[in-house]
């Protein structure tokens, strides 16, 4: 009988090693924003840069870069719209705020269309994973444009951390 369990216990430990179990799903889970979040985040950058006396345009990308919120501030121009896209689309892409790309904007990577590589956007990560990105253009400057991205994101970092 002991025989018998050992020959058992043997049998599937091979089975558990054996490189068939041990490969990879062919699966793979992905996070997400919510709307709300994404809104609130929205919300956030905008609330920071009226604060500053200045009016945006911020868009709360998901992790593909597909536009999960958009806000333009009263008096915005509307150009800040199509710029925050941008920014939040590159900041997805590269997982790099953009104001670590402007020196590849005048390169072919930086002229490819819909890619902005100027200082307003920035990734959301959580957990050391990719959930999305953010873009904000209408300030001055863009390191305050993207000063008002990262209060957005704050608003929600402990709900992301929370949920991770």
């Amino acid at each position: 009988m002991n025989q018998t369990l050992a020959a058992i216990g043997l049998s599937l430990s091979a089975l558990i090693a054996s490189p068939a179990l041990a490969e990879e799903s062919p699966m793979v889970e992905v996070k997400r924003l919510t709307l709300a979040s994404a809104q609130k985040i929205a919300q956030g950058a905008i609330g920071a840069c009226r604060e500053k006396g200045i009016q945006i345009g911020v868009t709360v990308v998901d992790r593909d870069g597909t536009v999960q919120a958009a806000l333009r501030d009263t008096i915005a121009a509307p150009i800040t719209l199509a710029i925050s896209k941008g920014k939040a689309f590159t900041a997805v892409n590269f997982n790099a705020a953009t104001s670590a790309l402007a020196e590849r904007a005048d390169t072919a990577v930086g002229r490819q269309p819909g890619l902005v590589m100027s200082a307003g956007g920035l990734p959301i990560q959580t957990g050391g994973a990719l959930v999305g990105g953010v873009g904000v253009s209408g300030a001055p400057a863009g390191e305050t444009d993207e000063e008002c991205a990262q209060v957005g994101i704050d608003a929600v970092m402990m709900d992301l951390e929370l949920g991770m």
